[in-house]
């Protein structure tokens, strides 16, 4: 999987260079941090966030899409690992804002809960199950709101992002 990620980001065009506009809301929202960077590809959200003067980690298998990212920003903690391999462990407590758009493995959402720190933040986006669609890389409606429950939901949408043809169900969600 890596190598098809390595081969769409070898092309120029597919590196996306503006943040997440809800990571743009969150981080107007926190004074700057410690952040986490799931799935960062070529690190669009890891740069931004960088800019702002957070102390960023941004992970991603992609050889292609790491090396981008560490010529653009030497001061981000870029690490090329494997999420679904367990190649790098999300340590408790660790960050004030951990950021996932467009990245669904499940079984990280434990670790994801228990790496925000008490007050911090997760952010990200995941696509809607659609007819055609693999299910293992979309979810249900209203699943990611229960991947939080009991944390407080500051923005929850269910809706196609601005540009995107596809529904996501996107959060801001903070620690209690």
């Amino acid at each position: 999987m890596a190598r098809d990620w390595d081969a769409h980001y070898s092309d120029p065009r597919n590196i996306p260079l503006d943040p997440a506009p809800l990571l743009v809301q969150v981080a107007d929202m926190l004074p700057a941090g410690r952040a986490l960077d799931l799935a960062c590809g070529p690190g669009r959200n890891a740069l931004y966030l960088a800019r702002l003067g957070w102390e960023v980690t941004a992970v991603d298998a992609s050889r292609v899409a790491i090396a981008y990212l560490r010529k653009q920003d030497r001061t981000i903690d870029t690490r090329l690992a494997d999420l679904e391999r367990g190649d790098f462990a999300i340590a408790p407590g660790a960050y004030d804002l951990i950021c996932d758009f467009y990245y669904l493995q499940r079984d990280l959402f434990p670790q994801i809960r228990e790496g925000v720190r008490p007050g911090g933040v997760f952010t990200g986006a995941v696509h809607l199950i659609e007819p055609g669609r693999s299910p293992a890389f979309s979810m249900q409606p209203g699943e990611l709101r229960e991947e939080f429950k009991g944390w407080k939901i500051l923005y929850y949408s269910e809706s196609a992002e601005e540009g995107r043809s596809r529904k996501s169900a996107s959060i801001i969600a903070r620690m209690g």
